[in-house]
């Protein structure tokens, strides 16, 4: 057995121990609530827990982190934030808008520790940006902000398309500001934009199905933990298609989809870490004030542009931060 398979498993045992069972340890239980699968969000718990290490904590050292994960069903998530406050967690750290909406809902004593896309402020999740008040603070990255960028990649990949397909999920607090952007941006470029609304794994086909049939000449996938828990279905049927998309996270073109434009959730995360350390070792939600984060990941898989028969112009391969071949 390999030894990142090995530590992987040890990982998995862990996870699966009850709460009260590892809280007799004495160490205190950190609670991840998180919309997606545990297999589409490793590298952002990678990064979750370098934040924490860097604030001079250690899973499984001193500190425990229970994971709930609503694999992409939103309407999980108000029960799996009831679920970790019964358990009376130290703290709730919360990843994207609706899980960190469904923590609010669910405690006003427990601290909690968001990372969002989007303006926390406008969201309800805080009075401002340098006073939280309350239980509650966090990180706010890009989000709404990077898709008229994403439109007009689109635009550069497919420059004869007249008419793009955007996939949306009207569940997530996001899709109406994110909708609105993509018009506006579709719009200002002379293109149609269609927009297909999913929230369901049958939904994603048929809407794929749906825009290929109108001929679609390229397609926009709105962040959601809906897509990115059925990343491997949507990077098969854009390929079946030959539809050019483009995504909002880096695991899309890491899996063998073509092209990602969005916040760096990673960035996000190590931060939310190290608040949760620092609210571990007494700090207080309200006196830490929000912080932003800005860094941008624009990621292309040559390999898939090759397979699909697109090339992708020079000036976007000039401005990608990796491009996998």
């Amino acid at each position: 057995m390999r030894r990142r398979e090995f530590i992987t498993l040890l990982g998995g045992v862990a996870a699966a121990w009850p709460v009260g069972a590892r809280a007799q340890q004495g160490l205190p239980v950190v609670g991840l609530l998180n919309p997606e699968s545990p297999e589409t969000f490793k590298d952002r718990l990678a990064a979750f827990r370098k934040g924490l290490s860097e604030a001079g904590y250690l899973e499984g050292q001193n500190v425990v982190i229970e994971y709930q994960s609503a694999d992409g069903q939103l309407d999980r998530l108000p029960a799996l934030a009831g679920d970790l406050v019964r358990r009376k967690v130290a703290i709730i750290v919360a990843f994207a808008n609706n899980a960190a909406a469904a923590a609010k809902a669910a405690t006003t004593t427990i601290p909690i520790v968001f990372a969002v896309g989007g303006d926390p402020v406008r969201m309800g999740l805080v009075d401002s940006l340098n006073r939280p008040g309350s239980n509650v603070t966090g990180v706010g990255f890009l989000a709404t902000d990077v898709v008229a960028k994403q439109v007009e990649v689109l635009r550069a990949l497919a420059p004869n398309a007249t008419l793009i397909g955007a996939l949306f999920n009207p569940a997530n607090q996001s899709a109406a500001a994110d909708t609105r952007e993509a018009q506006a941006a579709a719009r200002t470029l002379g293109l149609e934009l269609q927009i297909q609304t999913v929230g369901n794994e049958r939904e994603i086909g048929e809407a794929v199905a749906a825009l290929a049939e109108r001929r679609a000449g390229a397609l926009l996938i709105g962040g959601d933990p809906l897509f990115a828990t059925r990343m491997r279905q949507l990077v098969v049927l854009t390929a079946r298609h030959a539809i050019p998309a483009i995504f909002q996270s880096r695991i899309f073109p890491d899996a063998g989809g073509l092209i990602s434009y969005g916040a760096s959730a990673s960035d996000a995360l190590r931060i939310a870490g190290g608040y949760a350390g620092r609210i571990l070792m007494g700090k207080k939600p309200a006196e830490l004030p929000v912080q932003l984060a800005t860094k941008v990941e624009f990621v292309v898989n040559l390999e898939t542009a090759k397979v699909l028969g697109i090339t992708v112009p020079i000036t976007l391969l000039g401005r990608a931060d990796e491009v996998i071949e």
